[in-house]
């Protein structure tokens, strides 16, 4: 089955400020992914062609990065996806800038109902919330998508009951999340 995902959000912001997302991704000052709440993007070496890591039970190896522009992963795990995600800044004759998250790839074996079922709900909650969390890392107010029940319930299944709720992003959470990450 094929998969064609994609997240996108208006940013009504100068592009080197936008650039400065997607080079921050897993860095210890991470200005998108939304670690507040979920778990954090990690690499075993900075951002760049080659980093080996992912997020939770995804992982990943940055196949091509055109920093400030755009970051693509293809997907190691979990079995059955096949093919990649990215990031890319989208450049357009008049603000605002475009940030989008793009997902294809070929679904094979038991991922035809792990991506329908668990993966892509959360995948879906989790791009939202990086999105909202761009937003107020440029300074404007998020635009916040309410998780869905399913999300909630399978969050907490996979939790062992101790799911976090869904935070609205601003700095303060931002900085809680670095030093969770660090402990």
């Amino acid at each position: 089955m094929k998969v064609l995902n994609t997240h996108e959000r208006e940013l009504n912001a100068d592009y080197e400020q936008v650039s400065k997302l997607i080079d921050s991704l897993s860095s210890e000052d991470d200005l998108l992914w939304p670690g507040q709440c979920w778990p954090r993007m990690k690499f075993d070496h900075p951002i760049g062609v080659g980093a080996k890591g992912g997020h939770g039970p995804i992982g990943y190896v940055v196949e091509a990065y055109n920093p400030g522009q755009s970051v693509s992963f293809c997907f190691t795990k979990p079995k059955g996806f096949n093919g990649f995600h990215k990031f890319d800044v989208v450049k357009r004759s008049k603000k605002p800038l475009l940030l989008r998250h793009t997902i294809e790839m070929e679904l094979k074996g038991t991922a035809l109902l792990t991506w329908p079922l668990v993966i892509r709900p959360l995948h879906d909650a989790l791009l939202e919330d990086a999105l909202s969390t761009a937003q107020v890392s440029l300074g404007m107010a998020p635009r916040m998508r309410p998780w869905s029940l399913w999300v909630k319930i399978i969050r907490w299944i996979m939790s062992g009951g101790k799911a976090q709720a869904q935070i609205l992003p601003n700095k303060a959470n931002a900085a809680d999340a670095k030093s969770r990450a660090a402990d």
